[in-house]
């Protein structure tokens, strides 16, 4: 880095907190249904597929403005997009919180999503303007971990705010401390001018284009988009209603501890994450391979789930946890395989077909639960195993796709490059 480059503590406080924190939030937001859903079921009477959606609306723009989100963030910088959808995000929270039916609650969720929509993408542009490029893997690695932490936070925490406060003085609260993490993010990180693609806009939206019908971007897209509506589904929703009605867990105060399990064990497999590829890598296997062999174990801790609850569950859902926050090295993966300069687009594009996957499989999820008479305590555990049992059959179909699959990268010696804008 140049002489006039800040500090590494001052890069710490203005740059990665300010980012880490806005990621923190988002998970607590994306997580908090999973404990709040016997309230709403109380107080509005929703059922299964109405939770469904509820959640998964806060995907649903989240997934949307991914190709728009990636081009912003190049031509106006992470700092301003981030503090205006953090906006968004409080506005979202507020209206959450005065909602007294199902449709302003998704209208409200859908605002927030649109809201966190850039958490990781800002900061991944804010590291790779400000640290250097040797300490990129390093920082995302520690960013992932504050979102683990903020999984965390939507368990217990949330379970005893909601002893002192009603829900809705919940999101009224997050919507005051999202409002502030904006205004700090927009005053305290500081500006700084990347390289300019010298392509058009057009021709800057056409690159996403060339990485969508790339015959390798979908010999991987299929299981990076089922896995994750297997992993971010649960974490977010379903593990909560699973722990009542197949692991019979009455107690709000007992879920929320297995939660908080579940989702610490997450935290500690986003930390060693990028660790497990470089050790299988040092005996000769590639990281194509690594995180194969650790999406077959994912899917298998799925079918675990689905069909053979045991006496306690800690042990099937800290599996589920850990291994699927190593998924995450698939994108480093996909993005190696197209040129340097289609790196923002290829995991942007990626965003949005996951995150579309998320928004209609979390809903089906709960489609297919609510097919089942309702029990004295909740949802029927056979609909239970049908949902998590499908996703759990197309994890297999999907790497039985990446195994047979033809399709090659983009920047191989295959005479596939296409130029680079």
């Amino acid at each position: 880095m140049s002489a006039c480059t800040p500090s590494p503590a001052t890069l710490f406080l203005r740059v990665f907190l300010p980012f880490a924190f806005a990621y923190f939030l988002s998970y607590i937001f994306r997580g908090v249904n999973a404990v709040i859903f016997p309230f709403l079921e109380r107080d509005l009477g929703i059922t299964a597929a109405d939770l469904g959606l509820l959640t998964s609306a806060f995907f649903l723009f989240f997934a949307g403005c991914q190709p728009v989100l990636g081009v912003a963030l190049d031509r106006y910088g992470p700092r301003k997009v981030q503090a205006v959808l953090l906006a968004t995000a409080a506005l979202g929270s507020a209206l959450f919180g005065l909602s007294s039916s199902l449709g302003e609650l998704v209208v409200a969720r859908v605002l927030i999503g649109l809201g966190f929509a850039g958490g990781l993408m800002a900061a991944i542009k804010a590291f790779t303007l400000w640290y250097p490029p040797r300490r990129w893997g390093l920082i995302t690695g520690f960013h992932m971990m504050a979102g683990g932490a903020g999984s965390m936070a939507a368990t217990l925490p949330v379970q005893w705010s909601l002893s002192v406060i009603s829900w809705q003085g919940l999101f009224f609260w997050l919507a005051g401390v999202s409002l502030a993490t904006a205004a700090i993010l927009f005053v305290v990180v500081p500006d700084r001018a990347a390289p300019r693609s010298r392509s058009s806009l057009g021709e800057q939206f056409r690159v996403t284009g060339v990485v969508m019908t790339h015959g390798y971007y979908w010999r991987m897209q299929p299981l990076i988009a089922i896995q994750q509506l297997a992993f971010i589904g649960c974490i977010s929703l379903w593990i909560g209603p699973w722990l009542r009605d197949v692991g019979g867990i009455a107690d709000e105060t007992a879920r929320a501890d297995l939660q908080l399990y579940t989702t610490a064990v997450m935290t500690l497999g986003f930390a060693c994450s990028g660790l497990v590829p470089r050790l299988m890598r040092r005996r000769g296997i590639s990281e194509f391979a690594s995180v194969g062999l650790m999406s077959l174990l994912f899917a298998l801790a799925c079918g675990w789930i689905a069909f053979l609850p045991p006496l306690h569950p800690l042990v099937p859902w800290a599996l589920f946890g850990f291994l699927g926050a190593c998924l995450i090295q698939y994108l480093p993966v996909m993005v190696a395989s197209f040129p340097p300069d289609y790196a923002g687009r290829v995991t942007t594009s990626s965003n949005l077909v996951t995150f579309a996957v998320i928004f209609a499989g979390q809903w089906a999820i709960g489609k297919v639960v609510d097919l089942w008479p309702r029990t004295q305590t909740g949802y029927a555990p056979d609909g239970y195993r049908w949902a998590l049992g499908t996703i759990f059959i197309l994890q297999l179909a999907a790497l039985a796709w990446l195994l047979l699959s033809r399709g090659r990268p983009m920047n191989s010696a295959h005479g596939e490059l296409v130029p680079a804008d």
